[in-house]
């Protein structure tokens, strides 16, 4: 086996996977290049853990193959897979610790197989950005399961592997910390020193991260690019579904001489290209609907049905003559159900997507338009 020094490529090569009658991916296609950061991004059973463990060799594909540091692990002898599992660090949902061992020792094992210098400043320091300093003479089993999901986090990073693989790493942990976390992980990321992939059911942590975005859907890669543009121009209907927090609103509209008219009458001027269709799909992210007007804007009217505060925002759920919108709205807002309600909306921050999938316009970007 010869072995390539530093971040490695990460191939998907026609990959599919059937456990019982059920086909978990078919037929992936992905090239992750050297030190590159990649979020996966799919809801509950689109089939990113399975993945994560294919990369592995956990899992072995129905068809196809996974090549990282220029091997197919899953057809590697023993001695192969173990040389090239060293090089890699992974951190799954749960992820198991030494149960006999104190947290400083969980997280400094890496550090000691690998027979590095500075163990414990550099376990101190992981545990300082984690917040578990106070926790290492302790047992994981005096621990909470968040708790114990940042040890694990701390010994997955304390690895400083050529390959990183995460498995939804903060879906344990608090908003507060979730959101310092995020921060960390991302610096530690962009310097460069490790390929990763993230698997992730949320769309902001993807966005934040940077890098390129992998949108799983029921075992199908739907699209593969930069994360800003993956985000701001989704493919397709299933694309805008998957990689949108909160959902994106979705409402029937039909083509008009002059743009498009929606299901209560309601027309928007917009220029459509020529080839689009009679039935169409008119998309509104809940980050354009704003409470205050702008010259041009449309009126959304309705009542509350739900608002919910996360951190310094509000998702608010509006029952309108269109069916429910959500809006996405800056700062703590405290509205009571069935409260009347106007939310307004500048036409040209409209996705418009044919009825059957594709998308035909999306809104354009500031420094698109500068």
């Amino acid at each position: 086996m010869t072995a390539t020094l530093g971040p490695p490529v990460v191939e998907l090569h026609g990959l599919s996977t059937r456990i019982g009658e059920r086909y978990v991916h078919r037929d992936l296609e992905l090239r992750v290049e050297r030190g590159q950061i990649v979020g996966l991004v799919g809801g509950s059973g689109s089939g990113k853990t399975t993945l994560l463990r294919q990369i592995l060799g956990l899992i072995r594909p129905t068809a196809g193959a996974v090549r990282i540091f220029g091997q197919d692990l899953g057809a590697a002898g023993r001695l192969e897979q173990a040389a090239l599992l060293r090089r890699v660090g992974m951190l799954f949902q749960g992820g198991a610790l030494f149960s006999a061992l104190p947290v400083f020792d969980n997280i400094a094992s890496p550090l000691k197989l690998a027979r590095a210098a500075h163990i414990d400043e550099r376990v101190r320091e992981l545990a300082s950005k984690l917040h578990i300093e106070m926790f290492l003479d302790r047992l994981p089993a005096a621990l909470s399961g968040g708790q114990q999901q940042r040890v694990a986090l701390a010994r997955a990073l304390a690895k400083n592997a050529p390959l990183m693989l995460f498995d939804e790493p903060l879906v344990n942990l608090d908003y507060k910390l979730r959101e310092e976390l995020r921060d960390e992980l991302t610096q530690l990321f962009a310097v460069g020193n490790s390929t990763v992939v993230y698997a992730t059911t949320e769309p902001s942590e993807a966005l934040l991260l940077g890098g390129h975005t992998a949108v799983l859907d029921r075992g199908e890669l739907l699209q593969y690019g930069p994360t800003a543009e993956v985000f701001h121009r989704p493919a397709s209907i299933r694309v805008a579904r998957a990689f949108s927090d909160p959902p994106i609103n979705l409402l029937q509209a039909e083509r008009s001489t002059s743009g498009l008219c929606l299901c209560d009458g309601t027309a928007l001027v917009l220029e459509l290209p020529r080839h689009a269709p009679k039935a169409l799909v008119l998309g509104i992210r809940g980050s354009a609907l704003r409470e205050r007007a702008r010259s041009g804007d449309l009126e959304l009217a309705g009542k509350v049905d739900l608002a919910e505060i996360s951190g310094s925002q509000t998702f608010v759920y509006v029952q309108t003559a269109l069916g429910e919108l959500v809006a996405q709205l800056t700062g703590v807002h405290e509205l009571e159900l069935a409260t009347p309600i106007k939310l307004y909306l500048d036409p040209s921050q409209v996705y418009v997507f044919d009825a059957a999938g594709p998308l035909l316009t999306a809104p354009q970007r500031h420094s698109e338009a500068s």
